[in-house]
């Protein structure tokens, strides 16, 4: 399209390449007989733009979690649209830098776009339940929540060091998710939330979580359960809001733009210190052996925080 243009693609971030599997509940018609270039956020220079192009220009240093329906950031140059790219933070590097888009996009739409939290500090007595605080949608909404809204933001976590962290990103208190929700609340003096945000195993939570809830609350989900049953949220009138932050780009939404402006916000809460980044490994080269070193350790269950690839 004329909105797309050429990025030289430096950095990339390879923890967030998901497998076709995943990729099948949202591109449609997927041709499994064709290869496919994997790979989501990347940070790069900006090497051409098409005609119609006014937000960038060659040579700018942008950043970007990309469109299910392009190929992907695992290669040298990709074409990308405007409207879902951002201003690199001007205090990180790329591959620091490389780590945020995705997850930054998502805890941002979970949080004010589904949810409909307001944005200001005013304490309305409302309380946001984040299953899975210490990953990485978790880690980036944690600190958004704590520093945009007035929302008192109950974490959970279940060791020690990822309990101090999600501490230390802002949440007012950590529950441990390996045990019933409900009673871990009752522990803290809270007896039901306003706003639960489940970022995993939201099938193996849900009894808890509609338990958990107040009348008239609101659930967002970013996971997959392999089945949900929206009828036991009737009786409480909860509501279910699901966040893919791919939906802009796939349906090219009259307002698709936003995601350039959150980009560019979250940048500049980045370089003015409010944000942390939430890299884990640096793998070195984007090589084929190293795509398979990451992989390898995604696969795992044993990744901690983002896997960065830089350079070719």
């Amino acid at each position: 399209g004329a909105h797309a243009f050429q990025m030289l693609q430096l950095f990339l971030l390879g923890a967030l390449v998901q497998l076709k599997s995943d990729l099948q509940a949202y591109v449609p018609h997927e041709d499994e007989s064709q290869p496919r270039i994997l790979g989501w956020d990347a940070a790069g220079v900006v090497k051409s733009v098409g005609s119609d192009v006014t937000l960038f220009k060659p040579g700018d240093r942008v950043w970007y979690a990309g469109s299910l329906i392009r190929p992907g950031s695992n290669s040298e140059l990709q074409l990308v649209d405007e409207r879902i790219v951002g201003s690199i933070p001007q205090s990180l590097d790329f591959s620091e830098a490389a780590a945020l888009p995705l997850t930054s996009l998502t805890a941002w739409e979970l949080l004010f776009d589904r949810l409909g939290v307001a944005r200001d500090t005013t304490d309305r007595g409302e309380t946001l339940l984040i299953i899975g605080a210490a990953g990485g949608v978790g880690s980036i909404l944690t600190q958004l929540a704590r520093q945009l809204t007035g929302l008192t933001i109950i974490g959970t976590a279940s060791r020690p060091e990822t309990q101090t962290w999600v501490t230390e990103l802002g949440a007012h208190h950590v529950i441990d998710h390996t045990k019933p929700l409900s009673e871990e609340l009752k522990r803290i003096g809270i007896a039901q939330v306003s706003h639960v945000a489940s970022l995993t195993q939201t099938d193996r939570h849900y009894e808890q979580i509609i338990e958990s809830l107040k009348p008239q609350g609101k659930l967002g989900l970013i996971d997959d359960p392999a089945t949900l049953d929206a009828v036991p949220l009737k009786r409480k009138s909860l509501s279910l809001h699901w966040e893919l932050m791919y939906t802009r780009s796939l349906y090219e939404t009259e307002d698709m733009q936003e995601q350039h402006n959150i980009l560019n916000e979250i940048a500049q809460r980045i370089d003015a210190g409010d944000l942390r980044t939430t890299v884990g490994e640096n793998y070195g080269r984007i090589s084929a052996e190293n795509l398979r070193r990451a992989h390898a350790l995604l696969e795992s269950g044993k990744a901690k925080g983002k896997i960065v690839l830089e350079g070719f």
